[in-house]
């Protein structure tokens, strides 16, 4: 008697079973089709309810009101030439904080057994991280548009050019840094609050660290040497200055070199993660 062949999931992360079509999500081809299914899927919601980026903009957007001005009369600067330093830097606020708080959809998923369910589906478990991660930048780059259009209302003038690869060198940096959001849920998936933890923990320090709000160079000489090992540093050194214009920096190619090196190493971590999840 015959049996229908069923599609599941290999221990390298490909689909298996026998039939064509699983052999096939084994290809390049295959885990795109697969990485794009995914992203559509996690689009969806947001898709549907818009008020969810909107109440995420609440917080940059007071950084923006208060602190900004703030800044402009410490450094005595005019508003519009304290927004030039300020926003690029919100912009990589919103990165940080949008993307490292991935990982709690992610554990909310797991505990409630959606995530169990999507495991089983004929998709590559490394579909699974690459799709959920690259979701993250359509959020990113709209708040990012809203908080410069806002900014631009008190003189803020980035350089166009500067801002969609400042934009595209953020979004490769956020891959990276969701994925690894996402590992952090599936190793703490029994201890919700390893999760929170380390998040929180981890956080607050890259951002001090980084030079986002207040310019380190004012700073005591241990922080200046901690924000070397501080990748955001560069993340934060680049978008300021593609933001105003200025390509030939060597920030610039220091903050993608950045990017690249965090997306590589969080979506090696993630997908491996990804694919030991049970």
């Amino acid at each position: 008697m015959s049996t229908v062949p069923t599609s599941r999931e290999l221990p390298d992360g490909t689909a298996g079973g026998g039939t064509a079509g699983s052999a096939a999500q084994a290809r390049p081809a295959g885990v795109l089709h697969d990485s794009v299914s995914v992203f559509v899927r996690e689009l969806r919601p947001v898709l549907r309810d818009p008020f969810s980026l909107v109440f995420s903009l609440m917080q940059p957007l007071m950084f923006l009101a208060f602190f900004g001005p703030l800044l402009g009369g410490m450094t005595g600067l005019p508003i519009d030439q304290a927004f030039q330093w300020f926003v690029p830097g919100i912009v990589v606020m919103i990165a940080l904080f949008g993307t490292a708080m991935t990982g709690s959809n992610l554990l909310f998923e797991i505990q409630s057994g959606a995530h169990e369910r999507m495991l089983v589906a004929p998709v590559t478990r490394s579909a699974l991280m690459v799709g959920r991660a690259c979701k993250e930048m359509v959020p990113l780059v709209l708040q990012a548009l809203v908080i410069s259009g806002v900014a631009a209302l008190f003189g803020f003038r980035p350089s166009l050019p500067g801002m969609v690869l400042g934009l595209a060198i953020l979004a490769v940096f956020g891959v990276g840094l969701g994925a690894l959001s996402y590992a952090l849920a599936i190793v703490s998936r029994n201890r919700d609050w390893m999760f929170w933890t380390v998040q929180q923990g981890l956080l607050f320090p890259l951002m001090l660290l980084s030079g986002m709000l207040l310019p380190l160079e004012a700073g005591p000489g241990w922080m200046q040497v901690l924000s070397r090992f501080n990748p955001l540093t560069y993340m934060v050194d680049a978008e300021r200055a593609l933001f105003n214009g200025q390509f030939g920096e060597p920030a610039v190619a220091a903050g993608a070199l950045a990017a690249v090196v965090l997306a590589a190493l969080g979506l090696a971590v993630g997908i491996r993660a990804m694919r030991n999840s049970i």
